[in-house]
């Protein structure tokens, strides 16, 4: 049986005062609750291991920037996610009021925004990567057009399938002409090995199979059409964005300060080491970022050649019924924090800014 509590008897204004102490110390306690700052990255490490590779937001996560910057302000703490399901997983996350932060790759980002989720772009992370198409060992395939027909994996709803789309067409073909199975990595690298597909397109999970011997890589869309390449970024929700503004730019200034470290030819053995961390080897990265500059690949700048690849991105996914209705990315991109990121951290011209056609600005 409950224990009843006898309240003694106090005056009316008495009591209206220790009321009005009572509210006023939980506000207290209220505002005394840290800012929890909730980051998700659209990938995870193998054996889902808590860790990313690939970007200069990966290194900033492996190597505690956020942390250390903050260090001096308690009401301040972070927490990092990691989504087996890539993009999709990540706009699941967001529309569920999850995540403040994301890093995420194009065509995820233009779903998301085409379904209302309110975000802002603010700086790359990931930018200008590379696509590759995987068959079995022992397959006599050994170009796009001969996919025709055949059993290809894509992992549908990710930044690589807008980036296979406009492959495929610029070699004739469309999805229709394949037969495509939406597999995730491991399915995917697990179907290739036992030779139950065809082909596959994707990233550094095929590059692994591919040096194990498992899998040969025969087309890779490095050194082709800048249009065809993958692009990621990071986002924050309209509602973080609006409400923190100072703490927004701090981060972006540390994730600027990571890309910059990053970026550096001198530092890459080290970048390298820090992404295996992910449980995919250097190798794979090294492969990634063969005959490619870091520099280009590690720019945190939003540039009128990525506003213009995102533009571009939108009105495809519609025209390929990838998305449902016209997306509007007038407004989406807030480059403010990473231009004052660059700025306060004396790294003006230190990375290429490109026009709308892929051009060095100024050339």
């Amino acid at each position: 049986m409950a224990t009843r509590i006898r309240i003694p008897f106090l005056p009316r204004w008495t009591a209206l005062v220790a009321f009005g102490c009572a509210l006023l110390g939980m506000g207290a306690v209220a505002q005394a609750e840290p800012l929890v700052v909730r980051i998700g990255f659209a990938s995870v490490g193998v054996d889902n291991r808590q860790f990313a590779g690939g970007s200069s937001v990966a290194i900033a996560h492996a190597e505690g920037y956020l942390e250390k910057a903050f260090k001096d302000d308690p009401d301040v703490r972070f927490e990092w996610y990691f989504f087996k399901g890539a993009g999709p997983a990540v706009n699941e996350a967001i529309a569920n009021g999850q995540l403040d932060f994301a890093i995420q790759g194009d065509l995820p980002s233009v779903i998301g925004r085409a379904n209302g989720l309110k975000t802002k772009i603010l700086m790359a992370s990931g930018a200008h990567a590379p696509t590759y198409l995987a068959v079995p060992e022992g397959s006599t395939l050994s170009t796009v057009k001969e996919l025709k027909g055949k059993k290809v994996a894509i992992f549908r709803g990710t930044n690589n399938h807008l980036a296979v789309v406009k492959v495929l067409a610029a070699n004739g073909l469309s999805e229709r002409d394949l037969q495509v199975l939406n597999m995730d990595n491991a399915t995917t690298n697990s179907a290739l090995a036992s030779k139950d597909i065809d082909g596959a397109f994707g990233n550094w999970p095929l590059i692994s199979l591919h040096l194990a011997n498992r899998a040969k890589i025969i087309y890779s869309t490095k050194g082709d059409d800048p249009a065809f390449e993958r692009h990621s970024m990071v986002l924050v929700t309209e509602a973080f964005e609006s409400a923190h503004p100072e703490t927004v730019q701090k981060i972006i200034t540390e994730f600027a300060r990571a890309a910059r470290w990053s970026s550096e030819p001198a530092n890459f053995d080290q970048v390298v080491a820090i992404w295996a961390r992910s449980g995919t080897p250097e190798a794979v990265f090294r492969y990634d970022f063969a005959d490619t500059d870091v520099r280009y690949r590690n720019s945190p700048i939003v540039d009128p050649f990525l506003v213009e690849q995102y533009r571009f991105q939108a009105r495809q996914a519609k025209e390929f019924a990838l998305v449902r209705r016209d997306v509007d990315v007038r407004g989406w991109f807030e480059p403010k924090y990473v231009d004052s990121a660059i700025k306060s951290l004396g790294l003006e011209g230190y990375w290429t800014r490109y026009d709308s056609n892929g051009k060095p600005l100024g050339s």
